[in-house]
């Protein structure tokens, strides 16, 4: 059984490095790329086994195009963030020769700022990456997009490496950037009107579930600032939906 690896890319030149160490065992690397400027692709050309499409699409339309290339029986998706490690190449590889399932999900150790977080809803993060090809029939919505598989899904055990939020300039610019396309989605979807009261709600929410359910204060001062973050997030995509929304009626 052959497995595609499946690389999501736009000037990842940073990154890309250590992802692609991590998987040079797979039999083949198609890596969707969206305009990259800089090192991204050079880096790649020392692999034989890659090969480089372009798709400019949001990121369900570059991970069905990437599905679309792969000649591998098994498709599996990483970002340019994450890493595999021998325990989990290993496990892939077994589940790969034993084929119980259509589908894993795997589970993610999140690395935010430097520190691997076990609390706060961030760990197991179990996310569906490893799909049979055939099983697959496409991937939904443009952004936090999900797989619909054909059949039975497992778990595995090992966890996938995901090196986020490396810095805390580096959140900000990630909110500023994503909380556009969100508020968009929510806008499109007619989303009732933004008044001052939901502000605090979808604030309040989020304290409630990073916070107090999931307990992320038991990671410490990371753990602290990343539920402040999420509520900073949260409410800045709905401040440019309001925006959005008073914009529309002039």
């Amino acid at each position: 059984m052959k497995i595609s690896a499946i690389i999501i890319a736009k000037n990842s030149g940073k990154l890309i490095d250590d992802c692609l160490s991590s998987i040079s065992w797979v039999d083949e690397i198609i890596l969707v790329d969206s305009g990259s400027t800089d090192s991204t692709i050079k880096k790649g050309e020392k692999y034989d086994n890659l090969k480089v499409v372009q798709n400019n699409g949001n990121f369900s339309q570059k991970r069905n195009c990437g599905a679309e290339k792969a000649s591998g029986e098994w498709l599996f998706y990483i970002d340019t963030d994450e890493r595999v490690t021998p325990l989990l190449k290993s496990e892939i590889q077994e589940a790969i020769r034993d084929s119980s399932f259509e589908a894993y999900a795997i589970p993610r150790k999140n690395i935010l700022l430097g520190h691997e977080m076990k609390h706060g809803g961030w760990w197991p993060d179990y996310v569906l990456r490893l799909i049979k090809k055939d099983s697959l029939d496409k991937w939904e919505g443009a952004l936090h997009e999900q797989p619909k598989i054909k059949g039975e899904i497992g778990k595995l055990k090992n966890p996938l490496t995901h090196i986020t939020h490396r810095s805390l300039s580096e959140m900000v610019e990630k909110t500023n950037k994503w909380s556009e396309v969100e508020a968009k989605l929510l806008f499109e979807s007619n989303h009732p009107e933004v008044v001052w009261w939901r502000f605090l709600s979808v604030a309040l929410r989020e304290f409630w579930y990073r916070g107090i359910k999931e307990m992320g204060f038991l990671d410490g001062t990371v753990g602290i600032i990343e539920i402040i973050y999420q509520m900073y997030s949260r409410m800045i995509t709905y401040a440019k939906l309001w925006e959005m929304q008073v914009n529309n009626k002039k």
